[in-house]
C-alpha cells in the first residue's frame, strides 16, 4: 500500500474501487496469518500513537453534528484504548479461513475437503459510529476478506483519521495488495455500490431502520444485518425480585442507544402481584418514562405511568422509555414476543428451570437468554473480538457477526485420475463414503 496507491483512491469511482478491491481479496486469501496479525497488532499501536489526532477529529465531528447522534460519534481516551484493544483481540484469534470442517474419503485416493474461505468483498455502510471502522477493518483483514467503508458524514473527519492509521500500517507490508481497505465519501456513491453485485459479495448495513430498509431496496447483493433492535425482557412469576430490577436496569439504561437495549416488559400477573410498584417506580427514579397496558395501571395506580398503544410494543426507543406490560402465563409471553419482537435479543428472568428452557426454545430470535441483561448480545463480549454487526437473519450468520460470519466454504477433491464413468452403468464401482478425521 502506497501513498500513491491512497491518492488514486480519492479520485476513483465506485466501479474502479470495487474492481481494484475484488483482486485485493483474491490475493489477500493467500497471505499468511501471521502476516494479517502483525499488520492488526501494527494497527493497535498506530491507534495509541495518534490519540491526539483522532480525538481531535472526532471533536470537529462533534461540533458539527449535535442532537442525538452524540452518543456513539463521542470519542474519548477510555473508547480509543478500547478499540486498541479489540484489534489486538482480533489479532489473537485463529484464523478462521482456511480451517478444514471436514474430509470423506470417496474412494482410495480420492478424498473430498471442505474447507473455509473468505467471502470476497465486503461493502459496509454505517452511521456515526467511528468504531466501525476497526471494528470492521480488524474481522476484514483477519478473515482474508476485503472491504470498502462508507461512513456516515457525521463521522467524516474520525472515519479518515481511524483509515490513515490502518493505511500507515499496511504500508509496512508489501505483500499486503493495494485495495484490501477502502472508502468512500459521498452520499451518492452509495447506490453506486449497491449495483455492483458483479464486484461485491456481501453488504453490511450499521445505522437506523431507515439506512437498512434503503440498502435491501436498492441492491440484489445478499444483505447481512438488522433494522430493528425490539428487544424484550420478559419477568416470569417465579423470578427473583433484586435480580429482576439489576437485569431490567442493565438492559434498559448501560446503553440505551444501543440496539440490543430492551424496549418493552413484560411481567408474569404473578410476579406483579408481589413487587409491581416498587419495580416500576424504581425505573421512573432512575429517569425512564414507562407506557404500560391498562392492567400494570390498574395494578400500580400510584405510579406516573402513560397508556400505551399498539405502536408502542413495536417500538425501538432508542432512550429512556419503556413499554410495561403484564401478561397471564409465560405462553402470553413468548406469543407477545414472537409477534412484536425484531427477532434480535429477548430475555427470561425466572428462578424456574423449565419455564426458562421453555422461552429458550420457544422465542424466535438470534439471542434468547435467561437470568442475564440483553446488553450481553454483542460480538467482544462473546468473544469475537470485535463484531461487523448484528444480524437477524435465519441464513447464513446470526447474531453479533464476527470472524466466523465473515467465511464461507469451498469443496477441494483431491484424485488420482479417477473418473465418473467408472462409478455409473452396470458394473459401477461403490462410493466408500467414509469419514475421515
Amino acid at each position: 500500500m502506497t501513498e500513491e496507491g491512497d491518492f488514486l483512491e480519492r479520485n476513483m469511482g465506485p466501479v474502479e474501487i470495487a474492481k481494484r478491491a475484488r483482486l485485493a481479496a483474491r490475493r489477500l486469501a493467500s497471505v499468511s496469518s501471521e502476516t494479517k496479525d502483525l499488520v492488526l497488532r501494527k494497527v493497535a499501536d498506530g491507534i495509541d500513537a495518534a490519540r491526539d489526532a483522532i480525538l481531535e477529529a472526532n471533536r470537529a465531528d462533534v461540533l458539527e453534528a449535535g442532537g442525538s447522534l452524540l452518543d456513539r460519534l463521542v470519542l474519548d481516551d477510555v473508547k480509543l484504548r478500547a478499540m486498541a484493544e479489540g484489534v489486538r483481540a482480533v489479532a489473537a484469534l485463529p484464523d478462521p479461513s482456511g480451517v478444514v470442517l471436514s474430509r470423506t474419503l470417496l474412494d482410495d485416493g480420492l478424498v473430498l475437503e471442505k474447507v473455509t474461505c473468505p467471502i470476497g468483498v465486503l461493502a459496509v455502510i454505517f452511521e456515526s459510529r467511528p468504531d466501525a471502522v476497526t471494528q470492521i477493518g480488524s474481522l476484514a483483514l483477519k478473515s482474508g476478506n476485503a472491504a470498502i467503508l462508507k461512513g456516515g458524514r457525521e463521522s467524516a473527519r474520525s472515519t479518515a483519521a481511524l483509515l490513515d492509521v490502518f493505511a500507515k500500517a499496511l504500508a509496512s507490508f508489501p505483500e499486503i495488495p493495494e485495495g484490501v481497505l477502502s472508502s468512500v465519501a459521498d452520499r451518492a456513491e452509495v447506490d453506486a455500490l449497491l449495483a455492483l453485485d458483479e464486484h461485491i459479495d456481501l453488504v453490511i448495513p450499521r445505522g437506523g431502520y431507515d439506512l437498512v430498509r434503503h440498502v435491501k431496496a436498492h441492491t440484489r447483493i445478499p444483505v447481512l444485518g438488522h433494522a430493528e433492535g425490539v428487544c424484550h425482557v420478559y419477568v416470569d412469576r417465579a423470578a427473583d425480585e433484586a435480580m429482576a430490577m439489576a437485569i431490567i436496569l442493565d438492559s434498559k439504561l448501560q446503553y440505551p442507544a444501543a440496539c440490543n437495549a430492551a424496549e418493552t416488559l413484560l411481567v408474569h400477573r404473578d410476579a406483579a402481584a408481589r413487587f409491581l410498584v416498587p419495580l416500576l417506580s424504581r425505573l421512573i427514579d432512575a429517569g425512564i418514562e414507562l407506557r404500560a397496558c391498562e392492567a400494570t395501571r390498574s395494578l400500580a395506580p400510584s405510579v406516573p405511568l402513560s397508556a400505551a398503544t399498539e405502536d408502542d410494543w413495536r417500538a425501538e426507543y432508542g432512550g429512556p422509555m419503556l413499554a410495561v406490560r403484564i401478561v397471564d402465563s409465560l405462553d402470553e409471553a413468548v406469543d407477545h414476543v414472537n409477534r412484536y419482537g425484531s427477532h434480535h435479543t429477548e430475555a427470561i428472568v425466572t428462578a424456574d428451570a423449565a419455564a426458562a428452557e421453555a422461552f429458550l426454545g420457544r422465542v424466535d430470535a438470534a439471542g434468547v437468554f435467561h437470568n442475564a441483561s440483553t446488553r450481553f448480545a454483542d460480538g467482544f463480549r462473546y468473544g469475537f473480538g470485535a463484531e461487523v454487526g448484528i444480524s437477524t437473519s435465519r441464513i447464513h450468520a446470526r447474531g453479533p457477526v464476527g470472524l466466523d460470519g465473515l467465511v464461507t466454504y469451498k469443496y477441494l477433491l483431491r484424485g488420482s485420475g479417477q473418473v465418473v464413468a467408472t462409478y455409473s452403468g452396470k458394473d459401477a464401482r461403490p462410493f466408500q463414503h467414509r469419514k475421515l478425521s
